[in-house]
């Protein structure tokens, strides 16, 4: 089940920011928000998305900071709309639940949204829990190892590719790779870094595998048809990174895994 989030947008991410902005069109806007909202898709338990807090105020994450400090250079409110995995994003997208999304390409993906160039890149990589004989990436594909993976992450195609002897298992969430690994339902956890190292944090012991089986991109992404608003958030990308405001989402999230371009 998604969970809803609803808040207008005060104050700045950053000081000085205003300078910045620029004012969308009315036909901007209305690509971005056709409700009067800035509804961002996010999923719960990423860094480079959404770690939610116990109210709306302590949540962060790259896609949370960002998707707001857009919604309040649009002036609209911002709507979080949170999912359990990026599957459900998708899943999402079909029912017109959201207007814009913070994750990668891929090529489901690529036939429906429209993507901006990243905003951050992100190393894909295992976790194993503590006294796993794998001690590398190697080592992980070979007949009868179980590799869990969240639902439409797009970590799932360089599994693909990757994979000839292991068994990729499906998770609901990141968060329930946690699960999977204490109660030996699969013997590695495949996702980006970010997402590791905060499954890692909650599990002494475990490690996160060195080396890399691809790089995750975090782009901005519109559903196909809302080209109009395009323009704008590529400049906005564009924008936030010059002004180090995506740097600073990711300190504010505790994102590792960040991958050299």
């Amino acid at each position: 089940m998604r969970t809803w989030f609803t808040a207008v947008v005060v104050g700045f991410l950053a000081a000085g920011c205003a300078s910045n902005a620029s004012t969308p069109s009315q036909g901007e806007r209305q690509a971005l928000a056709p409700t009067g909202k800035l509804r961002v898709a996010l999923y719960t338990g990423a860094p480079a998305s959404i770690v939610q807090g116990a109210t709306l105020d302590e949540s962060k994450g790259v896609g949370f900071d960002l998707g707001k400090e857009l919604a309040r250079r649009v002036g609209v409110p911002f709507e979080p709309v949170v999912y359990p995995s990026p599957g459900a994003i998708m899943v999402g997208l079909k029912s017109g639940e959201w207007d814009l999304a913070f994750f990668g390409p891929t090529p489901e993906r690529d036939s429906v949204l429209n993507f901006t160039e990243p905003l951050l890149l992100i190393e894909h990589g295992y976790l194993v829990p503590a006294g796993s004989p794998i001690s590398t990436i190697d080592a992980v594909d070979r007949p009868g190892i179980r590799i869990g993976a969240p639902q439409g992450g797009s970590v799932n195609a360089f599994l693909k590719r990757a994979l000839k002897n292991a068994t990729v298992v499906a998770s609901p969430s990141v968060p329930a790779g946690e699960e999977m690994l204490k109660y030996g339902k699969v013997d590695a956890f495949a996702a980006n870094k970010a997402n590791l190292y905060g499954l890692s944090d909650k599990m002494p012991g475990s490690r996160v595998l060195d080396g890399r089986i691809g790089v995750d991109e975090v782009a901005i992404a519109l559903p196909k048809g809302r080209e109009s608003g395009m323009a704008y958030v590529r400049k906005y990308a564009e924008d936030v990174k010059a002004e180090g405001l995506v740097k600073a989402a990711i300190q504010r999230a505790g994102l590792r895994g960040a991958a050299d371009k």
